[in-house]
């Protein structure tokens, strides 16, 4: 049954469903004929999202595929924030196109030499991210992370030959002939002052080290309702909720197991003390 209002899209989901959404915090998940999601979206507002879904052109042909709309409540916005991005990477739904499990991340790192900084690519299988200083940036690849470099490059005027990024000749850098190099590859600049702008540039990019000695549970509260998430390392473990008496069995953090979504998600409010955090005494060694 489609709904009367002429806005929206031609849609098999009985109005009873839509009209049973909540006005509430969580997650949702469209449905078609099969038993896994077809999207997988989170919202402040369930029901008002669901309905600009149902107005969107550009989501016709998901509209037209799902017969039925699901949700799970949160009792605030992180909880929902995390629990999207774990299903999203769980479920692999066809429409999600952003969230999903990337297997190895890299960023960028500065070593120091003789000669002065050198950025280096690294990757997520050879650092931990969560607890390893001086990395910049997170990327999908290596090339993605020296595109990066090359744009910044362009930017503050820096030497591709020296970050790297192209072969030294006599005559220096291909910048230095096209006037976006100050000539620190032929001794035009010193190398100290390049380094800065090469520091100063990447400031913005650096990865806040996990702040904590072990885990913790950030939590959020709804009307007497309480959820608290537990974080590991940037990661995200489990969520336990005063709706439901029994514990969950909470994911065990493995060495370099950083996700990119669950930072993204708790960096801000961590780093600036907007979430109420309260330190866990279990060991993750052991059951949870």
């Amino acid at each position: 049954m489609a709904l009367a209002n002429s806005e929206s899209l031609q849609h098999k989901i009985s109005s009873e469903n839509i009209a049973n959404l909540p006005r509430a915090i969580g997650v949702y998940f469209f449905y078609g004929e099969g038993v896994l999601p077809l999207y997988i979206g989170k919202s402040i507002d369930i029901r008002a999202r669901v309905m600009s879904h149902l107005r969107a052109p550009d989501e016709a042909n998901m509209i037209a595929q799902t017969r039925t709309i699901d949700y799970i409540e949160t009792a605030g916005e992180i909880g929902a924030l995390l629990l999207e991005s774990r299903l999203i990477k769980e479920k692999s739904p066809i429409f999600n196109q952003r969230l999903r499990r990337i297997r190895a991340l890299c960023a960028i790192r500065l070593d120091t030499t003789e000669r002065g900084l050198v950025p280096t690519i690294v990757t997520s299988k050879s650092f931990d991210f969560a607890t390893t200083l001086g990395l910049y940036g997170l990327f999908g690849s290596a090339h993605s992370a020296n595109q990066y470099l090359q744009k910044l490059a362009q930017q503050h005027m820096l030497c591709l030959s020296t970050l790297g990024l192209e072969k030294t000749t006599k005559r220096g850098c291909f910048g230095l002939q096209i006037k976006t190099c100050l000539g620190v590859c032929v001794g035009k600049e010193d190398r100290a002052t390049h380094d800065s702008r090469l520091s100063h540039a990447l400031t913005d990019m650096q990865l806040e080290v996990w702040p904590f000695k072990g885990a913790v549970d950030v939590v959020e509260e709804q009307r007497g309702w309480i959820q608290k998430h537990r974080i590991y390392n940037w990661c995200y473990l489990g969520t336990q909720c005063s709706k439901n008496n029994q514990r969950p069995t909470y994911i065990t953090a493995t060495p370099f197991d950083f996700d990119i979504d669950s930072y993204k998600i708790l960096v801000k409010p961590i780093m600036t003390n907007k979430a109420r955090i309260e330190h866990v005494e279990t060991n993750l060694s052991l059951a949870c």
